[in-house]
């Protein structure tokens, strides 16, 4: 009874409750049970626990620790499935999802990114760090033509660290380059990261991919600088090949050739939602067209990759889908118990300044990003920050044309957040992507080595965008305007 006096104390039951919700969550992720069998396990046991275990014994605890019934309803819980698969079926947002994941993948299949590195491989090759400017420019590319990370960062993988290491580069930059540009997908649109951030914050999928662009572009701009200056700082580790093929007007042609297909796919999905000519989830069909057509081009297209790329489409918004129902279990649970509100008064009560209340979410969401997969922190926290941030009514410089401006910015500033997940351990799947693909001689050490500046890069680009907001909110506020 002493524990539960020194305990009451401290805290009360329900956010007791909660944190041990979330710590046993992560528990089940280390004992390497699977995302969607951890969030709804723990969800059904604290549901148990709740009535069954703690409701009949609620007045000898009320003694010593504040105690709230949760009144968990069963026939709203026996319900909640079907209602949340219901409007998953109809919500038109996340229809776009497996259009957008169909697009990378075929684009994988296409060829196109083997033609991109072998034409810019000699418009760049003659210079220091040539290859890794290859890399960071076909990685923007590939992010505003697939969003799917782990596409990116494999591809990018097999066809450029092997090069690297014949050219005598230095193992943590050729692997650092790799994993970072292969994860400008979650950030630069169309990505699926922010179709799913625009259904839990119930705000324009158009907003969030106008708003996206700049940012991404930034990231995408701080990192081929890091490399042209670390260049001449270490020439060593970036050595240019011995012998060069002369850069003329044919090796320019191949480039061209090699780069306008994708950039006009670039161009038809995110010009016809910036235009207005198509919504997002029209636009994401034109993108998947137009990703097998450039796949037919190339001679790529054949039944073998359509029903690869189909099967892989299929398991990914499979997997997307299933986190997605069973977080929404894990937050109805947490709801009940009071969760949402324990943790927006813990948030509130942290600073007085609304913005540094920004920036204390963003650091949890970072800590969050070494732990978790950018899903789970997605449908799970989003949600609960989201009245923190229209209550803080922060002052985001002023376009009419965008609805919610405050909001785009926050989920922008946690999409940057959120990209640092893919390249910190122990849960970096960008890291884990690219090991897999890796020759001899490349350890999991070097890849750790290798990410920490651009990490440091992205947290830069981070602060840019939190002090210059107009850059989240000015494309969309040009593109309603007009």
């Amino acid at each position: 009874m002493f524990i539960l006096e020194f305990i009451g104390q401290i805290l009360t039951l329900n956010e007791l409750a909660v944190l041990a919700m979330f710590l046993g969550f992560i528990f089940l992720l280390f004992r390497g049970v699977p995302v969607a069998y951890a969030l709804v396990g723990i969800s059904l046991i604290f549901a148990l626990f709740a009535e069954v275990a703690l409701d009949p014994y609620r007045r000898v605890l009320q003694e010593y620790i504040e105690f709230d019934r949760t009144g968990i309803d069963y026939q709203k819980l026996g319900a909640l499935s079907g209602r949340l698969f219901g409007n998953i079926v109809k919500n038109p947002v996340l229809v776009a999802l497996p259009m957008f994941i169909f697009m990378g993948l075929m684009l994988d299949q296409s060829g196109v990114a083997q033609r991109m590195m072998q034409s810019m491989q000699k418009l760049f090759g003659s210079l220091k760090g040539g290859l890794s400017l290859t890399v960071l420019l076909i990685g923007i590319i590939l992010a505003a033509s697939t969003g799917v990370i782990g596409a990116s960062v494999t591809l990018l993988g097999v066809m450029a660290l092997p090069a690297m290491m014949a050219q005598n580069y230095s193992k943590p930059i050729a692997t650092g380059t790799i994993a970072s540009a292969g994860t400008l997908g979650i950030l630069i649109p169309p990505s699926i990261m922010l179709v799913i951030m625009s259904d839990q914050l119930a705000i324009s999928l158009g907003d969030l991919f106008m708003g996206a662009l700049f940012p991404g572009l930034i990231l995408g701009a701080l990192y081929i600088v890091f490399i042209v200056i670390y260049g001449f700082i270490s020439p060593n580790s970036m050595p240019a090949p011995e012998k060069t093929d002369e850069v003329g007007w044919p090796v320019i042609k191949e480039v061209l050739l090699a780069v306008v297909p994708p950039m006009f796919l670039i161009l038809l999905v995110l010009g016809s939602i910036f235009a207005g000519f198509a919504t997002p989830t029209e636009a994401s069909g034109l993108g998947a067209f137009g990703a097998t057509i450039l796949a037919a081009m190339n001679g790529k297209l054949n039944y073998t990759v359509l029903k690869e790329v189909s099967r892989s489409t299929l398991n990914t918004a499979g997997y997307i889908v299933g986190i997605f129902l069973a977080a929404n279990f894990f937050a109805f649970v947490l709801r009940r118990y009071g969760g949402d509100e324990i943790i927006q008064n813990l948030v509130l009560s942290t600073f007085d300044d609304p913005y540094m209340i920004v920036l204390f979410i963003l650091f949890i969401v970072f800590l969050l990003g070494f732990l978790l997969d950018w899903i789970e922190i997605t449908i799970i926290i989003m949600p609960l920050m989201l009245p923190i941030i229209v209550g803080l009514e922060l002052a985001v410089p002023g376009f009419d044309q965008v609805r919610d401006p405050a909001v785009v910015w926050f989920a922008i500033l946690v999409a940057v957040t959120l990209q640092t997940s893919f390249l910190t351990p122990p849960v970096g799947f960008a890291l884990f992507y690219l090991k897999g693909v890796c020759p001899p001689g490349v350890s999991l050490s070097h890849i750790y080595k290798g990410v920490i500046p651009f990490v440091m890069l992205q947290i830069l680009g981070l602060f840019i965008v939190f002090e210059f907001p107009a850059l989240t909110t000015w494309l969309p506020s040009v593109a309603y305007g007009n």
